[in-house]
């Protein structure tokens, strides 16, 4: 049987979108403006830029090596390009990681669906603060609606990757990244312009170096790994979609500049809204399903209709953001299937999509009042799958990597990817990125799996 040509990405604009669509999400939208509330505003921001730029730009590079040398999902990947190391078996590891993250992710994807229809119908415009806690808590113990939107948004999800990688994913992302950059704006021009705005304004820009400490650098550096999807998967397959004439380092500055201004925006989107009503950002859930809807009730509710629409848009983004990681978690655990039990797209898509299904359901319902038998010392099983996969699988497969990269690999093979076969001038560049790679990545790495452990 004749070798089938691997499906590519169809444009440069689409590479961009899709691998950009992966690195953001919830991460930039929910997770970055509570981290940076926690940890001093501007200077948490500063050293996130740094830490970006220094490890996260080199971490992505490395896997879109891995992967464009490979031609194959992840776990044949780095096998490929690992051999009989033992090492190479990381990727199993990361597919592994990516589908316990797909699997709660999901969960968390659905509730925003859920408030998406609660604003259409009104309810998320004109409620008191208790309202919204009420109706968080309310939803969460219903043992029905959660799994009902988990389906739903893993539906729309598997259809996307059903469609393949230019007519499914790549046309997926050159709609959604834009429309979600669009709504961002929307929300950020109306938060901006609420009395005492400036004061979040001025929190987010203008850094006080007293707050600087060993824990910001922890911080700053655990979210550059979060935000920009490091280790999971998501970027080693997207890269086994790129051309050889894809300029690997550019791709992943321009990744790493999408991702931050997203974060960034972000955070301007709320922070000057809650400083306007005197409201600080929660970390966890409560921030995006409880404290802001508070937020811009307070704001915008002498003006019903700009409430509701607020509302309304501020969970749309939600959701797209949402959709464009799932879109590249899905598809990592589908093109393993399909590669390794050599199925066709639609039944390794459809295989995925309904064991994820089956273990999203068992975490939604592990959260609610009956899901006791779902509990694994004395905690839900959701929490196990964010702790697991946070804390243990992502540092673990990202330290690895650099391992194997810097230390194992022939320099030669990375040198020529890095330079396209030596067709770009970029050699200065490739020095700087083996220190990172060797060195600079595995030490801050390990230092952060330690700390979270409270090891050090």
């Amino acid at each position: 049987m004749a070798k089938l040509e691997r499906a590519k990405f169809g444009s440069k604009i689409g590479i961009i979108l899709a691998t950009a669509g992966s690195a953001v999400g919830l991460g930039n939208v929910w997770r970055f403006p509570y981290m940076t509330g926690q940890n001093g505003g501007a200077v948490f921001i500063m050293i996130y830029i740094g830490c970006v730029l220094l490890l996260g730009i080199p971490c992505m590079i490395s896997e879109f090596i891995i992967g464009r040398h490979a031609q194959a999902n992840t776990a044949r990947a780095f096998k490929k390009i690992g051999g009989r190391n033992p090492l190479s078996y990381i990727g199993y590891m990361s597919v592994l990681t990516c589908f316990l993250i797909t699997s709660y992710y999901a969960v968390v994807s659905g509730w925003c669906l859920q408030y998406i229809s609660a604003s259409l119908a009104g309810r998320m415009s004109g409620g008191s603060p208790e309202f919204f806690a009420s109706y968080f808590t309310n939803f969460m113990q219903d043992p029905v609606k959660p799994v009902f939107w988990t389906f739903i948004v893993l539906g729309i999800t598997a259809l996307v990757v059903i469609h393949g990688v230019r007519d499914g994913i790549e046309k997926a992302s050159k709609v959604m990244m834009p429309v979600l950059f669009i709504l961002l704006l929307i929300i950020v021009g109306a938060s901006c312009m609420l009395p005492d705005a400036y004061k979040g304004i001025e929190f987010l820009f203008k850094p006080d170096y007293k707050m600087i400490n060993g824990e910001v650098f922890l911080s700053a550096l655990g979210q550059s790994f979060y935000s920009m999807s490091i280790a999971m998967g998501c970027i080693c397959t997207y890269a086994s979609y790129f051309s050889k004439h894809t300029n690997l380092t550019s791709s992943a500055v321009q990744i790493g500049v999408i991702d931050t201004i997203v974060a960034i925006l972000a955070g301007l989107m709320i922070f000057p809204a809650a400083f306007s009503v005197g409201v600080n950002p929660d970390s966890g859930p409560s921030l995006i399903f409880i404290t802001l809807p508070n937020v811009f009730q307070q704001a915008f509710g002498s003006i019903p209709a700009l409430c509701y629409a607020i509302s309304l848009t501020f969970f749309t983004l939600l959701s797209m953001a949402a959709l464009t990681s799932l879109i590249s978690l899905l598809e990592v655990c589908t093109a393993f299937c399909q590669e390794e039990f050599r199925i066709t797209r639609r039944k390794a898509a459809v295989a995925v999509t309904v064991m994820c299904i089956l273990t999203g359901t068992l975490c939604s319902l592990s959260l609610g009042p009956t899901g006791t038998m779902f509990h694994f010392f004395e905690e839900p099983l959701f929490d196990i799958f964010d702790f697991v996969t946070g804390q243990i699988f992502l540092p673990v497969v990202g330290f690895l990597t650099c391992i194997l990269i810097g230390w194992f690999v022939p320099h030669k093979m990375v040198r020529d990817e890095f330079t396209n076969n030596g067709t770009l001038r970029v050699s200065h560049l490739f020095h700087v990125y083996i220190f990172l790679i060797k060195y600079a990545c595995p030490i801050a790495i390990l230092w952060i799996f330690l700390h979270q452990l409270e090891l050090i």
